[in-house]
């Protein structure tokens, strides 16, 4: 028998894959914060992402101190799954430079991401951007930076489609709060919750096109906090309508107790996850050739939906096939 393909080689040849990255992102300011974070990252086996926060995190006048603090915790050895970014201070903040000056020599090669907050027009992302790539090459450091931008303004929501299209950007996160902030009273603050994030016609518009705009040039929508910090039950139901009813693909956890609800939330289910791997499988041994089964045809189209599902269910931590993970993921 001859060598079998993997799926990325043989279904998405010579194209960019869509990224497949944890579901959970979860906020952490101070260095306290960030370990014990890190050490909870370890027990799940790295099924969330951790943000170290620069532009919150920080005190006034230690912001140098902090980023500094933050490239200590990325390159120590409680970061075993390089899985933590860090959002940098907006661009209105003179700090936003030094930020990148400290982190990006530091840490460039160990940082998940770097989420740029509060933009208001795209040439403020595409600034920043330009920057933190000037830096690295500067720096040495040869690889893509993955860049989260956080769409939290009307000006943000208006250019999503431009800022989602910039290069090394792989997540549009939605920033619920300052967005209804921005309407200066004419939406109520009880709307940054449910049901109204989610009813309210102005904010699921801006939901629902910034999950367009992501889509459209292939990097992945994020979906805002649950304000409610210890209801598990909310949090589980705000990240299955963001997942259900509008298209996004991760959201952000603001407390430890909100990490596993939206893991759950949005992960792949059971059964759909062992049908792609039969079909997958199937596929794979065909040579990726059409195939048959359970009576539906099954051609390149399906194989690359469902190796996208078997890789998220991966990140996950849905159990699969012991032959899935030694032909895949190996």
């Amino acid at each position: 028998m001859s060598a079998r393909i993997h799926p990325n080689d043989a279904l998405f040849a010579g194209e960019k894959p869509f990224p497949i990255i944890n579901t959970c992102e979860h906020f952490a300011g101070s260095e306290k914060l960030i370990e014990k974070a890190m050490d909870l990252q370890q027990k799940l086996e790295g099924i969330f992402d951790i943000t170290m926060d620069c532009e919150d995190g920080a005190k006034q006048g230690e912001e140098k101190k902090h980023a500094e603090m933050v490239v200590a915790m990325a390159k120590s050895a409680r970061n075993i799954h390089k899985k933590a970014g860090v959002r940098i201070h907006d661009h209105s903040n003179a700090h936003w430079k030094l930020d990148v000056d400290v982190l990006v020599p530091g840490a460039g090669n160990e940082l998940a991401y770097i989420t740029i907050p509060k933009p208001t027009r795209l040439e403020q992302v595409k600034e920043q951007i330009n920057y933190i790539q000037q830096v690295a090459k500067q720096a040495n450091i040869t690889r893509e930076i993955p860049i989260h931008v956080l769409i939290e303004t009307h000006g943000a929501v208006r250019d999503a489609y431009d800022i989602a299209a910039l290069p090394w950007v792989q997540v549009l996160d939605f920033g619920l709060m300052d967005f209804v902030s921005g309407f200066h009273g004419a939406v109520a603050s009880e709307n940054m919750r449910s049901p109204g994030q989610f009813d309210h016609r102005a904010i699921s518009y801006a939901k629902a096109r910034v999950v367009s705009a992501a889509q459209c040039s292939g990097v992945i929508p994020a979906h805002n906090v649950t304000l409610d910090l210890k209801n598990q039950y909310q949090t589980f139901q705000d990240a299955s309508r963001a997942r259900n009813e509008f298209g996004f693909l991760r959201m952000w956890s603001i407390y430890p107790l909100q990490i596993q609800p939206i893991v759950d939330a949005m992960k792949p289910k059971h059964d759909e996850v062992a049908t792609a791997v039969n079909i997958l499988l199937a596929a794979q041994d065909a040579n990726w050739g059409p195939i048959q089964y359970d009576g539906d045809l099954h051609d390149r189209a399906t194989y690359r939906y469902f190796w996208e599902l078997v890789q998220k269910a991966k990140v996950t931590g849905v159990s699969l096939p012991e032959t899935a993970i030694q032909r895949w993921f190996a």
